[in-house]
């Protein structure tokens, strides 16, 4: 099997069947583990073998799982996959990738042992070159030929394995150069070694392998953090749950059976399975993963709650509302899965230029051997040569320019409650220069407050209102103190209001025009958030409300223009209620009333104009300009549809997680344009120095590793410093930034 993994048996066309699953009307899905993943050039190997089947849709394959996630058509028998991947050296099968702590551990291994060998050859190597004799130098040679070779076998088969597999199924990778050179320098110096040869350089061997690893072990211990994280989510998952049964039996369930409808008991200490709605009982929950607020939230009967909070103190009696594959917590995981899924244009970049670094760097080496050959007519000096080049030109840099940046970049961005839905949107959000937002439920919370609070006859309004779920009525009930009259033979009219009666009075609640027997000024109450109390038809009080504003707004948007961007407000609501809030915030462009058709031309005329938009939205009706937006952000209590039109999800409250996220954008950009330019400068100088000779196997062995760690090192500066800054790049951005106009 591919990459030394433990053996699968292949699953049959019916057993990837059943373990696919509907996403779209006419398509099905299923993820399939490959070990053999290690690599951008593995990636698009995956992806290209897999596209080329007639019926698959799309293929994506992920670095961080070592997985593959394959769209077929519906109604079609699944694709070969296996067969195809297979075809291409990479074995696949059903499940999770191997867990990430074998790898690691057979890494750390490696490098242990190649370390060691490491420390005892350049002891030998020091006694060399403080100049022994003819006899002990051949002695010392010898010894360190013994230590090397099964280093070289041990440690190096991380990168054999690798390059046979590519060169066996006729492509090249970054560990192809790696494996010759690596072979070359030993099987040289072993051959002076037996010639009683002046120089050997298994110390270099060992060396450079000893470099090698540390960067492969660093590379994979930064995923492993990204691996940690959803690890970290999926660990918040309840592993089942007590559930009663219509006969008022009890019985566990697995998660993954439960199904929307049952019932279940939910004892203190537990966690919430599946999202569910409280069917009777009050307690505190934890909903830290939610709202980032790590306050305990009471809970009552008919309260929503999402999967993977926590039951604190009183047993709940709940019902499922989906399946534990549907759950907030299963998104949850999905969006952090996706981080680095998405392929970005930086990325395909440096996948393209390991595609073609094996054979330039083949080819410098070919025509250094010829070329000190041909001029010196010493094949030995021709063949250090070539061998220096070999490893002092290894693509390990190349490699870790782009991926050591995004897995840190959506790392950061987790631990700050924003989980990244597409990879690719890292790099689309660091051009924004445009942020559009929606009002309600996206500026604001959504949830009317009284403006009024001590009122007259607030009492009597909140007895009326504790009837109905409507926001206002909620809003009043919230805003009472103290008893509040009896009042009877309640009823609801859908679009006017609610009456009863208070002794022998009938009493109103809603909206004017019906509550009142002879409404007066109407147009000026209509134009407002407002709703009326009346007493057998006369007017008691009006009382208004106002929509607070999300946490976190006001400084959301000074911040943003800080950053260089500008800022517009599209809303399907009332033009006096976004003027209000548009008024509060200091935003200046914004129109009302938009249908969501009216959303997406909007944001069309802006990027004909040339700008790159950000949309933030929540509701149903903003998926379209969501998906239509350049980028796109939701808050993590946005509908459904919204979140799933969304590139990035902010779990918690604050608003300021948006400049946060443009900011880490804007330097993982800059981050991985330095690492290219890193990469890109070593080698071009260090590859003429190593053409001329001017560079032992040794000393390329030391700059190669070196490189490597610096572009490692520098990907880790995203880590540091504050975000939330634009400093002069933000400055440049404002000047040149026009006022947002959406018509002609």
């Amino acid at each position: 099997m591919n990459a030394g993994g433990p053996h699968h048996r292949a699953p049959s066309r019916e057993e990837i069947l059943l373990a696919s699953c509907q996403v779209a009307k006419n398509l099905r899905e299923v993820r399939l583990s490959v070990p053999g993943i290690h690599c951008g050039g593995c990636l698009r190997t995956v992806e290209q073998a897999l596209a080329r089947l007639d019926t698959v849709a799309e293929a994506r394959a992920n670095l961080t799982s070592r997985s593959v996630i394959v769209r077929w058509r519906d109604g079609v028998p699944p694709p070969a996959m296996i067969e195809a991947l297979a075809a291409v050296g990479h074995a696949a099968h059903l499940g999770e990738a191997p867990r990430a702590d074998k790898i690691q551990a057979e890494l750390v291994r490696s490098l242990a042992i190649a370390g060691f060998a490491t420390s005892n050859i350049m002891l030998f190597s020091v006694s060399v070159w403080a100049g022994a004799g003819d006899g002990i130098r051949a002695v010392f040679h010898a010894a360190s030929a013994l230590i090397a070779l099964p280093v070289l076998v041990y440690s190096g088969r991380t990168f054999y394995r690798s390059a046979w597999s590519a060169v066996r199924h006729g492509r090249t990778n970054m560990d192809v150069p790696i494996s010759i050179g690596l072979t070359l320098a030993f099987a040289m110096s072993l051959y002076d070694t037996l010639q009683g040869g002046q120089h050997a350089y298994f110390d270099a061997v060992v060396m450079l392998l000893f470099f090698l690893l540390i960067g492969r072990t660093l590379d994979h211990a930064m995923r492993a953090r990204a691996r940690r994280a959803v690890g970290d989510l999926a660990r918040l998952a309840a592993r089942g749950a007590m559930m009663e049964g219509p006969d008022g039996t009890h019985t566990y369930l697995p998660a993954e059976e439960i199904r929307p409808g049952m019932t279940i008991l939910l004892a203190a200490g537990e966690r919430v399975p599946v999202d569910a709605r409280v069917l009777s009982g009050t307690s505190d929950l934890d909903r830290s993963l939610v709202t980032g607020e790590s306050a305990p939230q009471a809970t009552a009967p008919g309260m929503a709650v999402e999967a993977g909070t926590l039951n604190l103190t009183a047993p709940l009696r709940l019902q499922a509302r989906s399946a534990a594959s549907e759950s907030f917590l299963a998104e949850m995981t999905r969006m952090m899965t996706a981080a680095e899924a998405g392929h970005s244009r930086y990325k395909l970049v440096a996948d393209r230029a390991a595609a073609l670094y094996a054979p330039l760097v083949h080819s410098a080496a070919l025509l250094a051997f010829l070329g000190w050959a041909f001029a010196s007519g010493d094949i030995h000096r021709a063949a250090e040569i070539a061998v220096s080049v070999l490893i002092i030109t290894c693509p390990c840099a190349l490699g870790l320019a782009v991926p050591i940046v995004q897995v840190v970049a959506a790392r950061r961005m987790f631990e700050h409650g924003v989980m990244v839905r597409d990879g690719a949107g890292l790099e689309r959000l660091a051009d924004v220069d445009t942020v559009v937002f929606d009002k309600t439920g996206t500026l604001t919370s959504g949830e009317p407050q009284l403006r009024q609070p001590s009122a007259t006859h607030l009492g009597l309004a909140a007895a009326l209102a504790a009837h109905s779920r409507h926001p206002y009525a909620r809003a009043l009930v919230a805003a009472r103190h103290g008893p509040a009259p009896i009042v009877t033979d309640v009823r609801e009219l859908p679009g006017r209001g609610i009456e009863g009666r208070c002794g022998s009075d009938v009493i109103r609640l809603g909206r004017s025009d019906w509550v009142l027997d002879a409404p007066r000024h109407i147009q000026e109450i209509a134009s407002s958030s407002c709703t009326t109390l009346s007493r057998n038809g006369a007017c008691l009080a009006h009382f208004h409300f106002d929509d607070r504003l999300r946490p976190g707004a006001g400084a959301a948007i000074r911040a943003l223009t800080e950053q260089g961007c500008a800022t517009a407000i599209l809303s399907g609501d009332h033009i006096v209620a976004v003027a209000d809030i548009a008024a509060r915030l200091g935003v200046t462009q914004f129109e009302a009333g938009l249908l969501p058709a009216d959303k997406v031309t909007r944001l069309q005329m802006l990027a004909a104009a040339g700008r790159k938009t950000l949309m933030v939205g929540d509701g149903l009706n903003d998926a379209p300009a969501l998906a239509a937006a350049c980028v796109s952000m939701a808050p993590s209590d946005a509908a459904d549809v919204g979140r799933q039109a969304a590139d990035f999800v902010f779990l918690r409250a604050s608003l300021e997680a948006i400049p946060f996220t443009l900011s880490v954008a804007r330097r993982a950009r800059t981050l991985i344009r330095q690492n290219f330019a890193l990469a890109i400068l070593y080698n071009a100088i260090a590859l003429p120095f190593a053409v001329a000779g001017l560079v032992t196997p040794l000393a390329a062995a030391l700059a190669m590793s070196v490189s490597s760690l610096a572009v490692v090192a520098n990907a880790l500066r995203l880590n540091s410093g504050r975000a939330g800054k634009s400093g002069r790049q933000g400055r440049m951005l404002r000047r040149r930034t026009p006022v947002v106009q959406f018509a002609e």
